[in-house]
């Protein structure tokens, strides 16, 4: 039975009752009544392609015991309708990716988040089109370096569709035990330590993502934990202000201290200082307004956040600390003294009985990823495989530790990155030479040999490339190729024994053995193989000794004195010369000589070799757009049992028993 994955994933876990809208607090500091953003049934639609956040978001869920992950799904415009694998703790789940966010609300009615990961761009009109969906009751913008015109729009647009809007350029938000935005927190061992699994009494806010971060490990440290933290974002015109979420966290029974940390530039503090002054804000609050060092410099100073510049002496942080702490709000001298006096306000608030600290639960236990345990050095594990000639896991690809720019910045051209890869060093320059030499005399031999055949008869019959190519190189073997590995194997077994050329060939003749490497149809002593005469001249030239060489040219004198053309080929002279290479160029030991002539390493020069010849056939019949080929019938004897077993017996067609006949014949 076929299944759909996508849907199935989209109904792999239950999914709780639509919620139904709540309250959301007014604009501008207006009071509203209590409502929650997030709570332990919050679900959320990631729009973007955001693996990390969305798996950090379900690991705070499994840490923080959730019955249902808080991430319903994920829209990517750029891609079909698929699923994206994640894991739930360690095991292992699978995520819906819709293509339009008219479809993923449709799917996931229950989701009333939109984790907006859009770029400054694009965020705009995908914003506009969130707030379409009654549905979604909160936003948060995470892009950085929207335009302000388009951010104060969309704050009217929110506020009309009574939808709360965190950010832009936030890192988001979190309750701790219910839900999490995106990266807020950081990794989740800082989660841990700061202990936002559980809940605490804390609420804050502030404007920065990183201060965020700072804030959840100081409230961990001075109380009994953070009860929710709202990073509005830093620039000047946020969706929603300190205030909007303090007079939140005044409406709400669960929070029952306050923390609000603001920056230099802009006035919403004072708007706070003002709810505490009249009431509207009863619970202790702590602040302290950061950018106290902007008083040291002569100019005017822009720090990170885009409304983080005081245009005038009451936008300082001097002045916003004084009037907080004016209207009645925990003001530290410092924010050196901020934990002291967090900590302070707190055993006041335990000493009365209004915060009642809960037993300690036991820390869950945080899955990690493998990648990350093992960079940690928790954990090790055999590899599967080993490799020894290259790396790819740096900034730069290496070729047997040599770095992929070195390789051209030096030159060393194929045969040097043959040596690389294939014998894991650098050989002489004469050795890559002649590994390329090789390569070129190599590359074909016409289409009439079995491989070249195969290739063609492939590409002719409508296959690709590779399967053309595959179909050549299977034709490789003890009789089309290997004769490079058996010259080698020979010669240099016959010269390590001691015998004569002499011995050597009435050895072979005894055994009724063909030489490997001896022998050509067309070239003869006085008809010399070019290509022979050229590599062993080059050798000669160039290699520091070429023993295995002179003892084959001394069988040579041998055989020849019999039959002309018993010349030692070009097979037979590669082979010969690969064993000097190896044994007297310095680059290898006697044993790692004989190791890579006995894997196979000269076969593997005529595969790479001849793979150029292959492709060429292939392109050449593609290019002249042959068609499908067929064996003539006159080059196939067509012969029936009973003329095998008894003689000939009438047939029909002329050429059927011409065919025959030659072979009765022949067989007399």
């Amino acid at each position: 039975m076929d299944v759909d994955p996508l849907r199935s994933a989209t109904s792999a876990a239950p999914t709780p009752a639509v919620p139904q809208p709540a309250p959301v607090p007014a604009a501008n500091g207006e009071s509203a009544p209590w409502y929650s953003p997030f709570t332990a049934n919050t679900r959320a639609i990631v729009y973007g392609m955001q693996p990390r956040a969305v798996q950090g978001m379900l690991d705070f869920d499994f840490i923080c015991k959730r019955k249902v992950p808080s991430v319903a799904c994920m829209v990517y415009p750029f891609g079909g309708n698929h699923v994206q694998k994640f894991y739930w703790g360690t095991q292992e789940t699978l995520l819906p990716v819709f293509a339009s966010l008219k479809e993923a609300a449709k799917r996931f009615p229950d989701a009333d988040v939109v984790v907006n990961f859009a770029s400054c761009r694009s965020v705009f009109e995908s914003t506009k089109e969130m707030l379409q969906y009654p549905q979604i009751r909160t936003i948060a913008i995470i892009a950085e370096g929207v335009p302000e015109r388009h951010t104060r729009k969309l704050i009217d647009m929110s506020q009309k569709a009574s939808v709360t809007l965190i950010g832009p350029a936030t890192v988001g938000g979190i309750k701790p035990g219910c839900f999490k935005i995106g990266n807020t927190g950081g990794m989740m061992d800082n989660i841990a330590s700061s202990k936002l699994y559980r809940p605490g009494s804390v609420a804050y806010v502030s404007k920065s993502g990183g201060m965020s971060n700072e804030l959840n490990n100081i409230v961990a440290r001075t109380t009994d934990g953070v009860y929710e933290g709202v990073a509005i974002g830093g620039d000047r015109y946020p969706g929603t202000t300190f205030l909007d979420h303090m007079l939140r966290y005044e409406a709400d029974p669960g929070c029952k201290m306050l923390l609000l940390l603001g920056e230099v530039g802009g006035v919403e503090e004072y708007k706070v200082a003002e709810a505490v002054r009249n009431k509207k804000i009863t619970k202790p609050v702590v602040a302290w307004c950061i950018g106290t060092c902007a008083g040291m410099f002569e100019t005017e100073v822009q720090f990170g956040h885009a409304g983080a510049l005081a245009n005038s002496d009451s936008e300082t942080a001097e002045a916003k600390n004084a009037s907080m702490r004016a209207a009645g709000i925990h003001v530290p001298d410092t924010f050196e003294a901020l934990p002291a006096l967090l900590n302070q306000v707190y055993s006041e608030l335990v000493q009365q009985s209004i915060i009642v600290p809960k037993p300690e639960p036991e820390a869950p236990k945080i899955p990690i990823d493998y990648a990350w345990a093992q960079e940690l050095g928790l954990v090790r594990k055999p590899a599967s495989f080993v490799s020894t000639i290259c790396d790819d896991r740096g900034q730069e690809l290496l070729y047997a530790g040599m770095r992929i720019s070195d390789v051209f910045k030096e030159d060393i051209g194929i045969g040097g990155v043959l040596s690389l890869l294939w014998f894991k060093r650098r050989l002489p320059d004469y050795a890559c030479k002649f590994i390329e030499m090789v390569l070129m005399l190599t590359a074909d031999h016409g289409p009439a040999v079995s491989g070249a055949h195969n290739t063609i008869v492939t590409a002719r019959a409508g296959k690709d490339l590779i399967s053309s190519l595959c179909s050549g190189l299977l034709t490789i073997g003890d009789r089309f190729g290997g004769a490079l590995d058996g010259a080698a194997d020979l010669f240099s077994g016959a010269y390590d024994k001691g015998l004569t050329p002499r011995e050597f060939v009435d050895s072979m003749r005894k055994q009724n053995k063909l030489i490997l490497g001896i022998g050509h149809k067309i070239k003869s002593r006085t008809n010399p193989d070019l290509r022979v005469t050229i590599i062993t001249e080059f050798a000669r030239n160039n290699f520091p000794a070429t023993p295995t060489l002179d003892y084959a040219l001394a069988v040579e004198s041998i055989t020849t004195a019999k039959k002309d053309n018993l010349i030692l080929n070009v097979d037979g002279a590669i082979g010969v010369l690969f064993v000097d290479l190896l044994r007297h160029s310095g680059a290898f030991s006697r044993e790692e000589a004989e190791e890579y002539a006995r894997i196979g390493t000269l076969n593997g020069l005529f595969v790479l070799g001849r793979s150029i010849g292959f492709i060429g056939h292939y392109l050449d019949q593609k290019r002249l757009k042959q068609g499908l080929y067929r064996h003539p019938w006159d080059d196939i004897s067509y012969l029936n049992p009973a003329a095998v077993q008894g003689g000939m017996s009438a047939t029909k067609g002329d050429r059927v028993q011409v065919g025959a006949a030659k072979i009765l014949s022949s067989s007399k």
